[in-house]
């Protein structure tokens, strides 16, 4: 699938796209994972969003990355989704792994923490995402705060062995 990967600031979206973040985003989550909340939650103002858009312009891959001191002290990224007809073809490990990229760019190298829904664990945790807490329900969904941890450059003896 040949996709563009945009990475754009909120004032950066026009409204046809951000109108077309809302929905898609409207569609997952509220209905068909029944998750009702407050999508509109002051965030994306603040935020970066990643997405991945067809051929034919449409959403094919997104997530909001958020900077640090907005959701958590450390950068955090969500919202994250890929539409239910493209699931299945590796989207989702490109998109995170985007996410990591692309916070860090932003961000720095700092560490990154998500609140990740439980069924995803074993997937966060192939990017490095460590379990931080108990597990605890957002809108339903049991879910768990993650980590990854901040990236340090080894000194020359180190990277000597």
């Amino acid at each position: 699938m040949n996709l563009q990967w945009q990475c754009l600031a909120f004032h950066e979206l026009d409204a046809n796209l951000l109108y077309a973040i809302l929905r898609i985003r409207q569609e997952v989550f509220i209905m068909e994972q029944q998750c009702f909340y407050l999508d509109a939650d002051g965030v994306d103002q603040r935020s970066l969003h990643l997405l991945a858009l067809d051929g034919e312009g449409h959403i094919a891959a997104y997530a909001r990355i958020i900077p640090p001191g907005i959701a958590y002290r450390e950068t955090s990224f969500g919202r994250v989704l890929v539409p239910k007809p493209l699931r299945g073809k590796g989207l989702g490990q490109e998109l995170t792994s985007n996410c990591i990229t692309w916070a860090r760019e932003y961000f720095g190298k700092l560490p990154i923490r998500i609140s990740a829904q439980l069924h995803l664990l074993d997937f966060y945790r192939h990017f490095g995402f460590e379990t931080d807490g108990a597990q605890y329900l957002d809108a339903g969904v049991p879910h768990i705060q993650m980590v990854l941890p901040a990236v340090t450059s080894m000194s020359p003896e180190a990277s000597r062995g």
